[in-house]
């Protein structure tokens, strides 16, 4: 057999394939890819993710620009925030009882239609009242990042490293499209006309589904259903969750109290630093073969959040641009951890619910740190005193784990990381 051919194990469809050692590449990432039909539903998914990142940044301006109030335009993207974070579990319920293609298709199509009403409406000038229905209505978004993370679940369930490799994929692609999105979505409103990030994000969301859905090789069978209940059920579930609405206050207080303390063009440009690192140390994590409890990933980012506030204080930009870079390199190692004891809380069957319900946790941390973190960059004698939110958003975290789940991630039975049960 030439060493390009792969060799499957005589296991059965249901396991993974496992390839000849002289066979296999030599990289982590690489050998992701060799799976059949890997790269088609990952590009698919990342067409269709990086909207995420360009809906609201489009819908702002957009709103901005007819109405001339940044407050409503703040006020109408808060909303559809709130309503995708109570029907985002729903949703994911939905996919996991049907499956994904039959459920996130029509829900995609929903979402694509509540989007081009906005635009209709603000085209319009329509009153304010329409522009929150229809933010309200375009609320059924599902959760891509999710239905990506699941389908590598079933296809590396029986090599546990391959799927730590897999998830910190998954960590760097959230970082890179919530980092290039806000910038493309930017672009087109300026330089075209103020609902062109909104038409394009639409697009590239319907259109990226459509093709993800069409790759049903790799799609998760759906799961016989069992007596276990919600994810929320699990024990050590909604201490996890409380950790995560408070990871997700660091978020969401750093970018409002960046962009509030440069206030100007160079604003985005420095916060995309934090991404940045963040990506970058997320790629470097998944190539390792054994990963640290959640407990320390997070006093890591407790200490290195405290950067861009020391370096605030100090009044240099490039500093406070290299802080946020290395600030950012403790995001993705700590998310990567936390989703996989996740994956491990949550029953077979509910696995979307189960990660969507983390991500409805960090939207609603992420709102009250943008919020808290605004008041104080807006109200404190200067902007930098807005910089100590994120820090000690990330040390109630640490605390709480710490005192709910401890430093061994006791819930699982396991680590986090490639290392197989005891």
């Amino acid at each position: 057999m030439p060493p390009s051919d792969l060799t499957l194990t005589p296991a059965g469809p249901a396991l993974a394939p496992r390839y000849a050692e002289r066979a296999a590449p030599t990289s982590p990432y690489l050998r992701l890819f060799a799976l059949p039909g890997t790269r088609a539903f990952t590009a698919g998914n990342l067409i269709a993710r990086l909207p995420a990142g360009m809906f609201g940044v489009s819908a702002v301006v957009m709103i901005a620009g007819v109405y001339g109030s940044y407050a409503l335009a703040g006020a109408v993207s808060a909303a559809g925030l709130v309503a995708g974070a109570l029907t985002a579990p729903w949703i994911a319920r939905l996919v996991d009882r049907h499956g994904q293609a039959r459920v996130a298709v029509p829900a995609t199509a929903w979402a694509v239609l509540g989007q081009l009403v906005l635009l209709l409406c603000a085209h319009a000038r329509a009153p304010a009242w329409t522009l929150f229905a229809a933010a309200v209505l375009g609320a059924t978004a599902p959760n891509t990042g999710g239905m990506a993370r699941a389908r590598w679940a079933h296809l590396l369930r029986a090599d546990p490293g391959a799927l730590h490799t897999a998830n910190a994929f998954e960590q760097a692609a959230d970082e890179l499209c919530f980092m290039l999105g806000p910038v493309l979505a930017a672009f087109l409103c300026s330089a075209l006309f103020p609902e062109a990030g909104t038409l394009v994000a639409a697009l590239l969301f319907l259109s990226g589904m459509l093709f993800f859905a069409a790759q049903r090789a790799t799609e998760p069978p759906v799961a016989p259903r069992t007596t276990a209940g919600s994810p929320l059920r699990a024990p050590g579930m909604p201490a996890l969750l409380a950790v995560f609405l408070a990871t997700g206050a660091v978020f969401g207080a750093m970018e409002v109290v960046t962009l509030a303390h440069v206030n100007g063009p160079v604003a985005g440009p420095v916060l995309a630093l934090q991404a940045a690192g963040s990506a970058a140390a997320g790629l470097l994590y998944g190539r390792v073969r054994r990963t640290a409890p959640l407990a320390a990933c997070l006093a890591a980012m407790t200490a290195l959040m405290a950067l861009p506030l020391l370096a605030a204080a100090g009044g240099s930009l490039l500093a406070l641009a290299a802080a946020l870079l290395a600030a950012g390199m403790s995001i993705a190692p700590t998310m990567l951890t936390g989703m996989a004891l996740i994956q491990r809380l949550t029953p077979p069957d509910r696995l979307n619910e189960g990660m969507t319900l983390a991500v409805t946790a960090l939207l609603g941390g992420i709102a009250t740190g943008s919020a808290t973190g605004g008041w104080l960059a807006e109200h404190a004698p200067s902007t930098t005193y807005g910089y100590a939110i994120p820090t000690t958003a990330a040390a109630v975290a640490l605390a709480l784990c710490l005192t709910t789940i401890g430093t061994g991630n006791r819930y699982t039975g396991w680590s986090t990381g490639p290392t197989r049960r005891k």
